[in-house]
């Protein structure tokens, strides 16, 4: 029998095509099925060898394939949310009673502690007794002092001499105090819980006076008392002075021994408020 020729029209012969050419034509059919597919169902789906990244979709528009970007992953960009990458938080917005109450006080003015009470007993627009906040900014970080206030209405604070029973307590991770006093004597007992002690501000120390001679050193404490500092890496002191339920000479009082035991010379500027108040600026003096 003579030979058998075969022709091929248009194309290449399979055997001939190199190992790339028959990749490609394989992917090229897979992405026109997926594609036809796609189409008739009209919707998003996922679509595997297509060369997507990991959570990537295929969106179908006109019945051309086209990779959108999940929703989720928009929502993780600032931008995308109208959020500047500067302030992640959209601007505080405050209600009509704290707008009204704000145009009776005076940004540009400095107020008296006693016309400052006034004041911010005027514009707190809570239902309850709210509690008065003394914030003030100070010259250095580190500042702190032993405060007792000569008129408070607030729950006594619980006031604990350290002992032997003092240390069997806190290796069972009991804190039952609120402020700790310590002799020389029992301060090496403490050292192995410094740690815990010291992030709550209960570790006893000379700088706050927490560190006494002996135990009837201890009377001048009371439950009226507490260590009064800045924050750790800011000039920043934040602490309460009272209710508004209080008269305004007690109140007074109260803020005039913080300023005393802090010393004015060391506070740059300060401001009182209540609960539910705008901040009213004191006038150091």
């Amino acid at each position: 029998m003579g030979k058998t020729k075969t022709a091929f029209i248009g194309g290449t012969p399979d055997d001939e095509k190199t190992g790339k050419e028959a990749y490609e034509e394989r992917r090229k059919k897979k992405e026109a099925a997926a594609a036809r597919a796609l189409e008739s169902e009209g919707k998003k789906t996922k679509v595997k060898g297509l060369g997507l990244k990991g959570g990537e979709r295929v969106k179908v528009i006109g019945g051309e394939p086209e990779i959108a970007v999940e929703e989720e992953k928009a929502k993780e960009i600032p931008e995308a949310q109208g959020i500047s990458p500067k302030h992640p938080k959209p601007p505080k917005s405050r209600g009509k009673k704290y707008q009204k109450a704000r145009m009776k006080i005076d940004r540009n003015k400095t107020y008296p502690i006693s016309e400052a009470i006034k004041l911010v007993k005027e514009t707190s627009y809570s239902k309850f007794a709210g509690t008065m906040e003394l914030h003030f900014t100070t010259k250095k970080v580190g500042l702190s002092a032993n405060i007792t206030l000569p008129h408070w209405e607030g729950k006594a604070k619980k006031i604990e001499i350290a002992s032997d029973e003092t240390i069997d307590k806190l290796k069972k991770g009991k804190i039952d105090f609120d402020m700790l006093l310590a002799t020389a004597e029992m301060m090496p007992k403490l050292v192995p819980f410094a740690r815990v002690l010291g992030p709550k501000g209960l570790m006893p120390n000379p700088k706050n006076g927490t560190l006494i001679k002996d135990k009837k050193e201890a009377a001048k404490f009371s439950g009226n008392s507490f260590n009064l500092k800045t924050e750790k890496e800011a000039p920043v002191i934040h602490t309460v002075i009272g209710k508004t339920s209080q008269s305004d000479k007690d109140l007074e009082e109260n803020i005039q021994t913080i300023f005393d035991a802090v010393s004015t010379k060391q506070i740059l500027k300060a401001y009182l408020k209540s609960t539910m108040s705008p901040s009213v600026k004191l006038a150091i003096s």
